[in-house]
């Protein structure tokens, strides 16, 4: 294993419990239509897959059009509300502390946008900590494409060699392995159904964040 100079993060399902918010506004959706609400762990898997994959799993078939209606109600009720009940996972703040004191720059790459993303890491005083936040629409590729996490390094100036990247979902292990960053593969988030193949078994097995800091010492 290469020595770690960087440290690259997907957000939700990673560093950010914000399954609760996410289904809190899909629950404002269904309320609408005369739907009850759904509970939020069996509704968590579909976090990964953002707002659309939480409107094709929480709502009634539909054509196109009304999909995307609700699509974009459900992102306008989060956007008022993204930071309510979500939270940081357990070990996270320690993780970010000892990159910190150890003088290791850490960043976020997210699909989520930069309108999302901002008022988030300001809530979490984050703004000035992350050494680079890539969002969804910061370029015109998002994950799995590995322009994201390329760009990431290089503002960060850390060889991708020398940087690790973890997220709880394949996109995360595909951009990172094709950028060529060292992965790590997330089981306590919201991907963890999905993640079966080689590229799981050959990055970096993170139950909790304390196992990232395992890798850095």
């Amino acid at each position: 294993m290469n020595e770690i100079r960087a440290v690259l993060f997907d957000l939700d399902g990673t560093l950010l419990d914000s399954a609760p918010d996410l289904v809190a506004a899909l629950n404002w959706v269904r309320a609408s239509e005369g739907l009850l609400p759904l509970d939020v762990q069996p509704m968590s898997r579909h976090v990964s897959r953002g707002a659309q994959g939480l409107i094709q799993a929480g709502m009634p078939a539909a054509g196109p059009e009304q999909m995307d209606i609700w699509k974009l109600r459900l992102l306008s009720r989060y956007s008022a509300h993204s930071f309510r009940q979500s939270r940081l996972y357990d070990g996270v703040p320690e993780l970010l502390g000892f990159l910190e004191s150890a003088s290791i720059p850490w960043g976020i790459v997210t699909n989520k946008s930069q309108a999302l993303t901002k008022p988030i890491l300001q809530a979490l005083g984050w703004s000035d900590k992350a050494a680079c936040v890539v969002c969804g629409d910061t370029l015109d590729r998002n994950k799995p494409d590995p322009a994201p996490v390329k760009h990431a390094c290089d503002i960060l100036k850390i060889p991708e060699p020398n940087t690790l990247f973890a997220g709880d979902d394949m996109r995360d292990l595909q951009a990172g392995r094709a950028a060529g960053t060292m992965t790590a593969v997330v089981h306590y988030g919201y991907g963890d159904h999905d993640l079966q193949d080689e590229l799981v078994s050959s990055s970096e097995q993170i139950h909790h964040p304390s196992d990232i800091l395992l890798l850095l010492k």
